[in-house]
């Protein structure tokens, strides 16, 4: 009986590692697509601004930037929830009690991944009704395509979320440290 009480113990230090090893990998994925698409952006721009110098503006540029930057917006707004990095108000939270505190943590969390189950679903609706129109400066892209960016951003938020959800209910807030703050369980 207590060698299986020591392989549980044992176990439990690898599936958090295992944890620990995707999430650090979903952020570095994170942070690679975002740093292309600013790479890409920057030179998009670049471009349109040298041919206009020039005096041969590119018809496309404007509509392809402005895309680009919802692109970036909203994947950038992934990797800011994998990050933890979004904008949160926890003085109210962590004024309250330790129990009290984690259970507003985990309600927050899911209200914020019910709201990004419902914006991906709408998104993902919208995919159909979209594949019959494209971007004006180049008709040969579907909007479809360009408006993908809503459901896949809300599936790689869910999965921060998911994750960070995890760490709240496997947390015990401690009586003596005050619990978790607001800041670790919202933005």
């Amino acid at each position: 009986m207590p060698s299986t009480t020591i392989a549980t113990a044992a176990e439990a230090p690898a599936r958090r590692n295992a944890l620990d090893v995707f999430r650090a990998g979903y952020t570095r994925m994170l942070e690679w697509l975002v740093s292309a698409l600013m790479i890409v952006l920057f030179v998009e721009v670049t471009a349109g601004v040298v041919f206009r110098a020039i005096g041969q503006s590119l018809i496309w540029y404007d509509e392809i930037a402005s895309v680009l930057l919802a692109w970036l917006t909203f994947y950038g707004a992934a990797l800011a929830s994998a990050k933890r990095a979004h904008i949160g108000c926890p003085e109210v939270v962590d004024a309250m009690p330790p129990r009290a505190r984690r259970a507003v943590n985990i309600v927050a969390q899911l209200l914020v991944i019910a709201f990004f189950v419902l914006l991906g679903s709408v998104g993902a609706l919208i995919m159909p009704i979209l594949a019959t129109d494209a971007l004006v400066s180049v008709p040969e892209i579907p909007m479809s395509i360009v408006q993908s960016v809503i459901p896949i951003s809300s599936a790689l938020i869910i999965v921060a979320e998911l994750l960070h959800l995890m760490d709240l209910v496997r947390r015990r807030a401690p009586a003596d440290s005050g619990g978790l703050s607001l800041s670790e369980g919202l933005h």
